[in-house]
Parts: C-alpha cells; sequence; structure tokens
C-alpha cells in the first residue's frame, strides 16, 4: 500500500468513525471517534483472536501495524496542532499566571513523575509483575504530561474560569519539555545508557528549554517581520504552516525541544504578528484556516488512537493492572497539582475548586501513547505499553466527558476567582 492510498484508508475510517458517532454515540467528535474506533479495534481484534483464518480481521491487523504511530504524532501531527492551538492563547492572561504555569510544568511534572513511579511500582508488584523501579519511574515521566491535544480540545466547551482554564492551557502546552527530558534520562538509566549526573540533567533541561525559547522567539519574530509588508491571506497562510513544520523540524535538528519551540512560535505570532501585521480581512482568513486544520487534525489523531488498540498485543491482566494504575495517577496529579499550588498561596489567591477541576482537567492523550511505543525492548514493555493505552482512554472517554460537569457543579458551589 502506498503512503496514499494509506492516508486515504485512514480519512475514509475516521470519516466512518466520525458519522456513526454522530448517529448514534453523540459525543463530542474527538472523544466519539476515538470511542466508535476503540469498539471496532476491539471488535476486529477479537475475531483475529478467536477466529485466526478470517482473513479480513488478519489484515486489519497487518494494516495497522505498518502505522508508526510514535512518528506520525512527533512528526506529523504535534508540529501542527501544537502551533494551531498556542495561536490563539491569549498572552497577556497566560503572563499573569506565568509562576503557577511554570512551577506547574516543571515541579509539577517531576512530583507527579515520582509519585505515578513508586505508586505503579507497589502496584505492578502486587499484580504480579516484576518490574523494575527505573522502568516505573519512566512510565511515570510519560503519563505526566497533560496532552496540550486533548486539553485544548476539551477545555473549549469545559465553562472553566477564565484563571483556572490558563493554567490548565498553559501547564499543558508548556510541560513537554521537563516531561522528555525526564523520560529521556529514566529510559537511559533503565536500559544501562546512561549515569545519573545531576549536572547532566540540569544541562540537558537547559539546552532543551533555552534553545527552544531561542529558536521559537527567532522563527516567530523572523516570520512576524515577513509578514509586516504581506496582503496576500495565501502566502500569509504559507507561512505560517512553514512556521510549524519546518520550525518544529529545525529545533530537532538543534536537539533543543521542537514542541516547546513551535509553541513559542504560535504564541509570537498570534499575539505580535497577526495583531499588528495583518489586515482584518488576513487575520479572519488565517484564524478559519488554522481553526479548521485542528479541528480536522484533531479527529485524525483520536481517530488513530482508537485504531492503534488493533495492533497492540494487550492482556487481560495488562487491563487490570491498567485500571489499578488509574487512582494513582490520579493521585500523583493531585499532588501535582495541589503541592505547587498551595505553595503559592502566600502570594495569590487561588479558588477553592482550583486543584480539583485541574486534577480532573489533567487529561492524557496521543503524547503519552507516543512516548510509550517508543519505549526500546525490555521485560514489561508491552505491560508498559497496555497500562498506558488504558489510563490514556480512561482519561479521554471518563474524565474528558464528565470534565464540563464537575466545573458545572463547582461553578454552582461559588465563584472561580482563580
Amino acid at each position: 500500500m502506498t503512503v496514499f492510498q494509506g492516508v486515504g484508508v485512514l480519512f475514509t475510517l475516521v470519516a466512518i468513525f466520525g458519522y456513526l458517532n454522530h448517529r448514534f454515540v453523540r459525543l463530542p467528535d474527538t472523544l466519539g471517534i476515538t470511542a466508535v474506533g476503540l469498539l471496532v479495534s476491539a471488535v476486529v481484534a477479537g475475531i483475529a483472536t478467536l477466529f485466526p483464518d478470517v482473513h479480513l480481521a488478519r489484515k486489519a491487523q497487518e494494516l495497522a501495524s505498518q502505522i508508526d504511530f510514535t512518528d506520525v504524532v512527533f512528526h506529523g501531527l504535534l508540529s501542527l496542532l501544537l502551533f494551531a492551538g498556542a495561536l490563539h492563547v491569549d498572552l497577556g492572561k497566560l503572563r499573569e499566571h506565568r509562576l503557577p504555569v511554570f512551577l506547574l510544568a516543571t515541579v509539577g511534572v517531576l512530583i507527579s513523575t515520582a509519585v505515578v513511579g513508586l505508586g505503579f511500582y507497589y502496584v505492578a508488584q502486587a499484580f504480579g509483575f516484576n518490574i523494575s523501579l527505573l522502568w516505573c519511574l519512566a512510565f511515570g515521566a510519560l503519563i505526566s504530561p497533560t496532552d496540550p491535544i486533548a486539553v485544548l480540545a476539551v477545555l473549549k466547551n469545559a465553562g472553566a474560569s477564565p484563571a483556572v482554564e490558563a493554567k490548565i492551557t498553559g501547564e499543558s502546552l508548556f510541560n513537554d519539555g521537563t516531561a522528555v527530558v525526564a523520560f529521556l534520562t529514566l529510559v537511559g538509566l533503565a536500559s544501562g545508557t546512561a549515569e545519573l549526573s545531576a549536572s547532566s540533567i540540569a544541562s540537558a533541561l537547559a539546552r532543551e528549554v533555552i534553545g527552544a525559547l531561542v529558536v521559537g522567539l527567532a522563527v516567530g519574530y523572523g516570520a512576524s517581520f515577513l509578514l509586516r509588508d504581506l496582503d496576500s491571506y495565501g502566502i500569509e497562510i504559507l507561512i505560517t504552516l512553514a512556521m510549524a513544520t519546518a520550525g518544529y523540524s529545525l529545533a530537532e535538528l538543534l536537539h533543543v525541544s521542537a514542541p516547546l519551540a513551535v509553541v513559542i512560535m504560535g504564541l509570537v505570532l498570534g499575539n505580535h504578528g497577526v495583531a499588528k501585521h495583518m489586515s482584518e480581512k488576513t487575520r479572519e482568513h488565517l484564524d478559519n484556516f488554522w481553526h479548521l486544520l485542528d479541528e480536522l487534525l484533531n479527529l485524525v489523531l483520536f481517530g488513530l488512537i482508537g485504531l492503534e488498540v488493533i495492533a497492540l498485543a494487550f492482556h487481560w491482566s495488562d487491563i487490570w493492572l491498567g485500571i489499578a494504575a488509574v487512582p494513582v495517577v490520579l493521585v500523583a496529579r493531585l499532588a501535582s497539582v495541589g503541592i505547587p499550588l498551595a505553595a503559592l498561596r502566600n502570594f495569590r489567591q487561588s479558588s477553592p475548586h482550583a486543584v480539583k477541576i485541574m486534577t480532573w482537567g489533567g487529561l492524557r492523550g496521543g503524547i503519552s501513547i507516543a512516548l510509550a511505543l517508543s519505549l526500546p525492548a525490555f521485560e514489561g514493555r508491552d505491560m508498559v505499553i497496555g497500562v498506558t493505552y488504558v489510563v490514556v482512554i480512561f482519561s479521554l472517554l471518563v474524565q474528558a466527558t464528565t470534565l464540563g460537569e464537575l466545573v458545572r457543579r463547582c461553578n454552582a458551589a461559588g465563584p472561580q476567582p482563580g
């Protein structure tokens, strides 16, 4: 099958999932497509397992296994989706909450990594899985960052206060750098390819973050300068596409955090280039283009999450362990949000409901799955991937679908100043 044919099959399946959801399930599009995709994938995987002679089911598994989910996410969808999300973020509101966002995206991720890693280690032992603490901590690192794609898709209709929404959005956009450095460091330690060194970890984090800031600001302001004398929305849209794709690739080439760099580009262009260097007509075309692209790529990504189940080798023990890991991840999320916000309590007022909403609104998505699938071979790898999938599915189909109701109840109980 050619790449073009594969893309055609993927679009067709996602479109069918969307149609079935719209007619029968009636969940929000992204979540409904995931649910329908999971159901279809589970049926196909079940048929392939119970009836190995069924050619169609085996063919579906073969096709799904050809999709490199990690590559599709990190070298395809992520750059465009992050840029689209950052493009519409109000930098003024984000700047107002910069201190809690910074703590949540750094200290919060490390707290969550440690709590999840330790908790998952003991839960896995209780289920009879012999897995080292370092691999459990690596699982903690890959499951700790909230997925900006999932978060931004759900927050649009959740109804949270602007302050809480700014914190959740800012955290989800910026926590990838910390999580990826922690993940790579722990994987290196667990696989024996790296040694623990505070200086090496600090230098890696500084290179990832500071380098991403430099690249993001340079590309963002450079593109804004190019847009200054243009009045052709077609060319201007092409420039923004080049920023999201070539800018992301440049950051990877320079070995800095590409997700963070493309977020900076989107923030700079959305709050500087668009506002100062574009006509109202061009601005409208740009907003409509990126909004539509964001919606379509979100549907494709969530459809892929549902389809990927066909290619994975799930065992019932992995599913039960994943269910047991869900409360561990939620407790870790509570600690990673509650501790930084409690530390700031003497400096700024915070809503009594903020911790509750941010804990339940800390959604996991495609980034966690992509990181899990990038794990090197070790005893227990398939189990970690299966557990990651269970946690992500719980996050998308339970937390995401009930977040709006939680926000409404909190709003009814009292104001949410921040």
